[in-house]
């Protein structure tokens, strides 16, 4: 299993990619970094795999995007929305450690 994040330094959105890249690094969640502006495999991949419903109404997808493996978890509002509900690690599809602040399990809908 491989958290892959896709980002890119020309966007101005490099504060979302921020925040995202620092939550992980602060609670040691091991991720992959992929930078769409110096790689056009990373950034066609990316593109191809960001789904039709999960796109913008016009243009591509822009970072930061989120992938475990090449399940597609969502952009920077779901996983901020999901930082929000204390629920990363279920967002991420990866276990919550032991004592975690950040709970394993999205909030039930009613």
């Amino acid at each position: 299993m491989i958290l892959r994040i896709f980002v890119s330094l020309l966007f101005p959105i490099k504060k979302q990619q921020q925040d995202v890249l620092g939550f992980l690094e602060a609670n040691k969640i091991e991720f992959e970094e992929k930078d769409i502006a110096a790689n056009e495999e990373n950034r066609k991949w990316m593109r191809e795999n960001v789904p039709e419903d999960s796109r913008p109404a016009s243009g591509n997808p822009l970072p930061p995007r989120l992938f475990n493996d090449s399940r597609y978890l969502g952009d920077y509002n779901a996983f901020f929305e999901a930082r929000e509900n204390n629920a990363v690690y279920a967002f991420l599809g990866l276990t919550a450690p032991p004592g975690s602040k950040v709970g394993e399990h999205l909030p039930t809908q009613s």
